[in-house]
């Protein structure tokens, strides 16, 4: 197998991690607070661009930080993080608009284990570390996310639901 350029595997291990952890927690914290479809699919579509974007510039500048990285090998992972993240975030709307809601969110739960099971197994296989201890490393950060975007909604609905905009 072909080892991937370093500056490819930076931007998509961030794209791709940020897609699958950022996009769930948001759907979560949304689903949990409105309990709206709109509310739900407009996030996804938010995140998809402005984040993939936002993220995109911030590897932009990490890597421009380092004296050693070359303009090309910059630009790779600045594309490489707003088109992965950009793609896999876009994938969350899929259930969304199959489903209804309650499904949707599992299914995307289930989606961004699988996903974040393959990207950790490809990372572990390039750092030859153990696959089962990435995978559990990185379900778990993930599960937090998801627990807390959880009450964080539950918290702003309970809050502010009452308040008209």
């Amino acid at each position: 197998m072909q080892k991937i350029k370093l500056s490819y595997a930076k931007g998509l291990s961030f794209g791709v991690a940020s897609g699958i952890v950022t996009t769930l927690g948001l759907m979560v914290g949304l689903y949990s607070g409105t309990q709206s479809t709109l509310a739900v699919l407009g996030g996804i579509l938010t995140i998809a661009v402005a984040d993939a974007m936002s993220d995109a510039f911030g590897i932009h500048l990490s890597e421009k930080s380092s004296k050693e990285n070359k303009q090309l090998e910059i630009w790779e992972s600045t594309w490489a993080t707003f088109l992965a993240k950009l793609v896999f975030a876009l994938t969350f709307s899929i259930p969304v608009l199959l489903f209804d809601l309650k499904m949707a969110i599992m299914v995307s739960i289930v989606w961004a284990l699988f996903l974040l099971a393959i990207i950790s197994i490809m990372i572990a296989s390039w750092r030859g570390e153990s696959k089962l201890r990435m995978i559990g490393e990185h379900w778990g950060i993930a599960i937090v996310v998801v627990i807390l975007s959880y009450y964080v909604g539950v918290f702003i609905a309970n809050t502010f639901g009452s308040m008209t905009l």
